[in-house]
């Protein structure tokens, strides 16, 4: 808590999606802690394996203009204890679909980020008549077993790291998809990142490397965008062409210049196209 009152007092302000409406939805399993900004159209924002929602500031600031912007934190971010029961990725899927159920949404878009996007993905793929369209930023058709994936996987499941640990901050220096210097912005991500537990952090990171829709993806019958940068390492060109022809009217957007991250290093172009396929 200390960190986040740190973060709002400090430069990291400037990244704030502002004053929001929040409040609890007491689930199944958990109580969600949740905030609405803007008004308009409801649009859902799933957030990533790290960060929260807070991460998502950047962007949900730009979509407030023009939608009624919900997020939500994920099960196992404000209580790291909820891992001593288990649970896997459908789980968070039907946790994403009893919030959407609790809010009365009866087919709202959904736009998830990253981890986020794999959970709004299999959504579609299971009840697809839930969503008015998805929206995916960082997402690919698997899980791309790379160097960097395996490194962070095997730090982040073996060693406790401090919040400051420099190898770390550089894995999410990558993320950026070019060298980020010092400053408010990486500031923000890697402290923000870091409100995480790590314990959920390995948790989810294991749950997405299982994930192969395959053959499944044709299930979804949405109106579909699936972005991803030019730089991402998470998300692969090959991975993320699988998935565009995988979906019935699918639409792929690239990001030039950016990398995993570009929700929060390049918010106004993603707004810009969830705008520009969302229409008036």
């Amino acid at each position: 808590m200390q960190a986040s009152l740190d973060w709002l007092a400090g430069s990291g302000a400037e990244f704030s999606p502002g004053e929001g409406r929040s409040g609890l939805a007491h689930l199944t399993h958990y109580t969600a802690r949740y905030c609405v900004w803007g008004e308009g159209p409801p649009l859902v924002l799933v957030p990533g394996l790290a960060g929260g929602f807070e991460l998502l500031g950047p962007l949900a600031r730009l979509l407030a203009g023009d939608f009624q912007v919900i997020s939500y934190q994920l099960r196992g971010e404000d209580d790291c204890f909820a891992l001593r029961r288990r649970f896997g990725l459908l789980d968070l899927v039907a946790d994403l679909r009893e919030f959407l159920d609790w809010l009365g949404l009866e087919r709202p878009p959904v736009l998830g980020v990253s981890f986020g996007g794999v959970l709004a993905l299999e959504l579609a793929m299971r009840w697809p008549h839930r969503l008015q369209a998805l929206i995916t930023q960082g997402v690919g058709a698997r899980f791309e077993r790379g160097l960097l994936q395996q490194v962070a996987g095997w730090v982040l499941s073996r060693y406790p790291l401090p919040s400051d640990s420099p190898f770390v901050n550089q894995f999410f220096n990558l993320l950026f998809g070019a060298r980020q210097q010092p400053g408010p912005l990486f500031e923000f991500v890697t402290r923000q990142c870091w409100q995480t537990d790590q314990s959920v952090m390995t948790h989810r990171f294991h749950l997405v490397e299982g994930f192969d829709p395959g053959p499944r993806l044709g299930k979804i019958r949405v109106p579909t965008l699936l972005m991803a940068g030019d730089r991402d390492l998470l998300a692969s060109p090959q991975s993320l062409c699988d998935l565009v022809h995988s979906i019935p009217s699918a639409r792929r957007v690239e990001l030039p210049g950016c990398g995993h991250l570009a929700f929060v290093t390049q918010p106004a172009r993603v707004a810009e196209e969830v705008k520009r396929f969302l229409g008036p």
